[in-house]
């Protein structure tokens, strides 16, 4: 399954694959604190990307395993369903996933704004600082992500008044500082992961004398396995448990698969296979859901430190589940010395990562309307919940989509006895309102005659088209106006009638090769006839009296 290794430096891919596993371990045991599950279950989701995800075929280089962005979902899923609900809820997504894939909907979500996926991150990584931040300093977040924010000034005063506390928050803020800073640290030293470096200095201060700040609390890698049972499994026929299985679904794929973009465009090497990546995710959650853990998605994090390391094959994401799984089972004592601030500092860094507040700046200076999706998707993830807020920013995207799409120019203009209305473009009922201003401007001009040349629009829809026609039919009616209407000329016009007779004597009216047709409503001929310029012999070959209905005039 690792596929041909003909040519491949294996020991290149075998120090990838260290480097991967050295800044996976720590963002594997953050992300399951964070999310209020045991530690050894985001070890196990990690080995689950790595020795499931990993093997399989899809993405090449990127890396699957617990994320930060799921972690405020998988928390709430815990508070919500208990601890024992979260395989089963995970093992239904996976099965989804699987399916998606199979169907070949992976591509799908590639066709997303990029303004809801930015938007996406920051409503992630906004709730993901701030929740972490109570940790940071050994204290309990309060709740959901706006109470987390308010609460700042309290935890801030709370932490000076305990000199452990103040501790541990110089541990968690040294961390964020370490992780920011440290690519300017000379090399090789910057060749280590900085959340590393972090964690070993933190395990070296909570192991000096006095120092009684909270660290992980740790049991047995194969204890913790919880496998799901009928009961659990009886629980997906409630409404609230499907409804985290589809986010669950939603966000994982999402993340995964925006994630094989970024990555792909790290490296000149074989391009992610979508539905397959798909399929791969949807197996490493299904056998996650059958072992309790957490729930897996591809991580950017060990992605690019993977493809920073030289990796260049599926070999080093692979070894990197086998290092994790090693190291839990042969160093589990280790893990026991790790501050709980030093990953929460960790995870502090990685929600600014995905806050990622210079893309604001930036969307707006590109793009104002994306710039409004994005902020809406965010402040919407915030103030609710993750599925609520991209189920309204993908709604807010289509709105803009459809604005922008029904692009419709207006013009109005008086000329000797006729008012003119010429629109271009594409009028749908978003236009509705400039359509009907127009069309009583026109009116209320009072000019015997009204022009509307709408042979310039590329599309209207059936709202408009009514509004014409009734504006037209209601001052025809008046019998004091006499109105001109070309219609959109678009491909699914009927096909023109016969050209008519050629009146004895006269000349022949065959079109030319510049011939255009123009759809007309019923009108008296002679109407027509003024409006092309036709002479009088033309007028009178159309018949004395002779009305047009309702087809087409043939102009050169």
């Amino acid at each position: 399954m690792l596929g041909n290794t003909q040519g491949v430096n294996i020991t290149n891919e075998i120090v990838a694959s260290f480097v991967v596993f050295l800044v996976a371990l720590p963002l594997c045991i953050g992300v399951a604190v964070a999310s209020g599950a045991p530690a050894e279950l985001g070890i196990i989701s990690g080995v689950i990307g790595g020795l499931v995800v990993g093997a399989a075929r899809g993405s090449t280089l990127q890396v699957s395993g617990p994320a930060a962005g799921l972690a405020a979902l998988v928390a709430e899923a815990i508070a919500q369903h208990g601890l024992a609900m979260l395989g089963v809820i995970v093992l239904a997504a996976g099965v989804l996933q699987i399916g998606l894939g199979l169907i070949r909907l992976g591509r799908m979500f590639q066709a997303t704004s990029i303004a809801v996926v930015q938007g996406m991150l920051a409503g992630i990584g906004l709730p993901l600082m701030f929740s972490q931040a109570y940790p940071m300093m050994d204290a309990k977040a309060i709740g959901v992500a706006y109470e987390n924010m308010l609460g700042v000034p309290g935890l801030i005063a709370d932490t000076l008044s305990d000199p452990q506390k103040t501790i541990a928050a110089a541990l968690g803020i040294s961390t964020v500082v370490l992780s920011f800073m440290w690519k300017k640290v000379p090399a090789p030293l910057n060749k280590m992961p900085a959340a590393l470096v972090a964690v070993a200095g933190g395990m070296v201060v909570a192991a000096l004398p006095g120092v009684r700040i909270n660290t992980l609390q740790v049991g047995n890698l194969l204890a913790s396995v919880q496998l799901p049972g009928p009961t659990q499994f009886a629980a997906l026929a409630n409404g609230a448990v499907l409804t985290t299985v589809v986010t669950f679904t939603i966000i994982a794929s999402a993340e995964s698969l925006f994630t094989a973009a970024a990555v792909d465009r790290m490296h000149s090497g074989e391009r992610t296979r979508y539905n397959t990546e798909l399929i791969a995710q949807g197996a490493g959650n299904t056998v996650a859901g059958l072992l309790g853990a957490l729930p897996i998605t591809a991580v950017v994090a060990r992605s690019s430190a993977n493809v920073a390391a030289g990796a260049r094959t599926k070999i080093s994401r692979t070894l990197h589940g086998l290092w994790l799984l090693a190291f839990a089972l042969l160093l589990p004592n280790v893990l026991a010395l790790i501050p709980i601030c030093v990953l929460a500092g960790v995870l502090v860094h990685s929600g600014w990562k995905l806050f990622a507040p210079a893309e604001f700046p930036k969307m707006w200076k590109q793009d104002r309307g994306e710039f409004a999706v994005m902020t809406v998707t965010t402040v919407v993830i915030v103030a609710t919940a993750l599925l609520e807020g991209v189920l309204v920013g993908l709604a807010a995207g289509i709105v803009l989509a459809a604005l922008r799409m029904s692009q419709t120019s207006v013009r109005t203009t008086v000329e000797g006895d006729t008012a003119k209305l010429v629109m271009t473009g594409n009028v749908t009922f978003l236009r509705l309102p400039k359509l009907i201003d127009a069309l009583e401007e026109v009116a209320s001009a009072g000019m015997p005659r009204i022009r509307l040349d709408l042979t310039g629009v590329t599309h209207w829809d059936h709202a408009c088209r009514s509004q014409v026609d009734e504006f037209v039919a209601q001052q025809r009616g008046t019998g004091e106006v006499r109105v001109e209407l070309l219609r959109p000329n678009l491909p699914n016009a009927p096909t023109p009638p016969a050209a008519p007779p050629t009146p004895a004597g006269g000349p022949a009216h065959e079109p030319g090769p510049t011939a255009e047709w123009f759809y007309l409503d019923p009108t008296p001929m002679e109407d027509v006839m003024e409006s092309m310029g036709a002479g009088a012999g033309a007028g009178a070959g159309a018949g004395a009296g002779g009305g047009y209905d309702g087809g087409q005039v043939r102009m050169r």
